[in-house]
């Protein structure tokens, strides 16, 4: 083999390596994300997710004492019931949270009820947390755009939201749901029903259950679906947007 065909050779072989590594890192240009710990928001024993905002944040819309007990006390204790319901299930155990919800109907009938209450508490309740702690104001970046899109626009979506939570009859939430090609819809649940249960991924939602709002608005819920948008985080909406998009949106 002369040196010029050997020159030829190395130098064909390193391009072959570099086509590939460009197509490696083009490939994954989104990582996939490592099982969630236990102890985790999605893993069993579930742990109520600390507030990354403090719990005054919210003020005015959501005032501090309702902040405090809301997640001090009705999400935790949503996690305690779950974990007792679960002690004696391992292999119940072993789903994540999302998957859980998704097939409710592999629960036993003994503990199903305790499991889609207290499992949809808990989801809705971490994603709820995630949502809020900003300024409020208007979408922009992706979620704006989708927003306007499928909605008309901002304020026909606050409008058509708000309707329908002022609708649950009794305790529930109102939700904005996302899909694979990020196309946004509206729904409403009872109770702590989750999208999640028909494997539906949640950009954001509104607890309408009366400790959400009743020690500074009373039966006033239309005062406070008003308020609540003064509290959204868009940023981290956006984030959720872009996950969800990605197959990566947990709770």
């Amino acid at each position: 083999m002369t040196a010029a065909t050997r020159r030829t050779l190395l130098i064909g072989a390193g391009g072959l390596a570099l086509a590939g590594s460009r197509l490696a890192a083009q490939v994954q240009t989104v990582p996939v994300p490592p099982p969630a710990p236990a102890g985790s928001p999605t893993a069993y024993p579930y742990a109520v997710p600390p507030l990354s905002y403090a719990y005054d944040r919210n003020e005015p819309s959501i005032d501090t004492l309702t902040m405090q007990l809301h997640h001090d006390r009705h999400h935790a204790a949503y996690v305690s019931n779950l974990n007792a319901a679960l002690k004696d299930y391992g292999e119940l155990q072993k789903q994540p949270l999302p998957a859980l919800l998704a097939r409710l109907g592999d629960v036993p009938e003994a503990i199903r009820t305790t499991v889609r209450n207290n499992a949809g508490g808990h989801a809705n309740h971490t994603m709820y947390w995630q949502v809020m702690g900003g300024p409020g104001g208007d979408p922009a970046g992706g979620v704006g755009t989708a927003i306007t899109r499928d909605f008309g626009s901002f304020e026909k979506l606050k409008s058509d939201f708000n309707a329908a939570a002022t609708r649950v009859f009794g305790s529930g939430w109102a939700f904005v749901v996302v899909d694979r090609a990020g196309k946004l819809s509206l729904v409403a649940r009872p109770n702590q029903d989750s999208p999640l249960m028909d494997a539906g991924p949640v950009l954001f939602g509104n607890d309408v259950w009366e400790h959400a709002y009743y020690l500074k608005y009373q039966n006033r819920r239309p005062d406070y679906l008003a308020a609540w948008w003064a509290t959204l985080n868009w940023p981290r909406i956006e984030e959720r947007y872009e996950a969800a998009k990605a197959g990566f949106l947990t709770l």
